[in-house]
């Protein structure tokens, strides 16, 4: 039955950034569907925290510890979850970062390199650390969480741009490189979605009025929004469904050149 290749009954999950936000909410959304979930984050205490909310619900979740920048946590993370749980069936690199808003020209280094530290080059190394459990296993699933910030360019938020640009690209490169050992990588693009990171946005008035304008649903979205997608991606129901990124903007990519009166 086509509602059976939801479930992910047996399978261990990574999610990274995942004690609040969008991955809090996919990490909710894929145990739901009987997946063992990963919470990791920053830190321990936050992470503990909404792993012991979702046992207390009846799902099953452990919380490590790992910043994703960091080289040994993320080597941490991966042999913990080996050496706990035997398996990974999929990695969800949903941790990101977008510490300066403004122009290109302004952009300090630092922050620049802070952007792309956590946003692109830790996904790459922790689906190149996860990659030999998966193809061992003869299959699994990655999901980066990209956005639309990384399919056109904007005057404010170059790092994040680019940042999320190149994990687009990574997945679409991991897919044909490891799609012989099915193991599929796939890309989540969400649009203005209410959360810490984008507070800046919704807080200010006439950034929000700016981009609501073109949004075809007239609202930004919510975490719970972009769950779904990360179960089905996570799930056999996307079986066949490799190197692609998912739109999820409530229409914002389609806004049209003339605005509709």
């Amino acid at each position: 039955m086509i509602k059976e290749k939801f479930y992910l009954k047996n399978k261990i999950a990574i999610i990274t950034g995942s004690s609040k936000g969008i991955g809090k909410a996919m990490a909710r959304g894929l145990a739901e569907f009987g997946a063992t979930v990963i919470v990791s984050s920053r830190k321990q205490e936050a992470v503990d925290q909404v792993a012991e909310e979702f046992n207390k619900l009846g799902f099953s979740a452990d919380s490590i510890q790992c910043h994703v920048a960091k080289k040994e946590d993320r080597i941490n993370l991966v042999e913990t979850v080996i050496k706990k749980h035997g398996r990974i069936d999929v990695l969800i690199n949903n941790a990101g970062t977008n510490p300066y808003f403004g122009p290109i020209s302004k952009m300090p280094q630092n922050l620049y390199q802070k952007t792309m530290d956590i946003n692109i080059n830790s996904a790459i190394e922790l689906s190149n650390l996860v990659y030999p459990y998966m193809k061992n296993q003869k299959g699994g699933s990655i999901i980066h969480i990209s956005s639309i910030e990384g399919l056109h360019p904007s005057t404010f938020m170059a790092a994040y741009n680019i940042s999320k640009t190149a994990l687009i690209m990574a997945g679409k490169n991991q897919s044909i490189e490891w799609g012989r050992h099915n193991i599929r990588v796939n890309s989540i693009c969400p649009g203005y979605v209410k959360t810490k990171l984008s507070a800046a946005l919704f807080e200010n008035e006439d950034l929000k009025k700016g981009f609501l304008k073109n949004v075809s649903l007239g609202r930004g979205s919510t975490p719970d929004e972009m769950a779904g997608l990360a179960v089905f991606l996570a799930s056999d129901a996307s079986s066949y469904m490799t190197g692609t990124s998912i739109v999820n903007d409530g229409g914002l990519m389609n806004a049209p050149l003339i605005p509709i009166q």
